[in-house]
C-alpha cells in the first residue's frame, strides 16, 4: 500500500473530498468532517475507530493514539504497513461510516411560496 492507493480508496466513498491542511496533512472528509488524515512528509495515517478497535490497535507496534484527537478514539499508524492492506481498508471504511453517520448534511436553502411571490414583485 502507498499514498496513491490510500488516497484513491478514501476518495471512492460517497461525498468524500480531500484538502491539504497543516502543511503536509492530506485530510479526507465527508460533508466537511474528517475521517482520515494522511501525513505526506513523514508518512503516517490517522483515522477514527470504535472504542474496542482503538483499544486493540494501540496495543500493536507502531500504532498509537493520535495526537490531539486520541481521546475521540483516533489512532495514528507510524508506518503505512503497520496493518495489512485488507485490514486497513476495513478500518478506513469503518472510520468513514462512523463520521458520515454524524456529519451534518448539506443544507438546501428552500424559499417558501410566499417569499418567492414577494421576490418576483420586487
Amino acid at each position: 500500500m502507498n499514498v496513491d492507493s490510500i488516497r484513491e480508496y478514501c476518495l471512492s466513498f460517497s461525498n468524500a473530498s480531500e484538502k491539504l491542511q497543516w502543511g503536509d496533512a492530506l485530510c479526507f472528509k465527508v460533508n466537511g468532517k474528517m475521517f482520515a488524515v494522511l501525513g505526506l512528509d513523514n508518512l503516517r495515517l490517522s483515522f477514527k475507530c470504535t472504542p474496542e478497535t482503538f483499544a486493540e490497535l494501540i496495543e500493536r507496534e507502531d500504532i498509537h493514539p493520535s495526537p490531539y484527537v486520541g481521546r475521540y478514539k483516533w489512532v495514528k499508524l507510524d508506518r503505512l504497513d503497520a496493518v495489512g492492506w485488507n485490514e486497513l481498508r476495513e478500518l478506513i471504511r469503518q472510520s468513514y461510516a462512523m463520521v458520515a453517520a454524524k456529519a451534518p448534511r448539506k443544507k438546501v436553502r428552500k424559499i417558501s411560496p410566499s417569499k418567492r411571490a414577494h421576490s418576483k414583485k420586487a
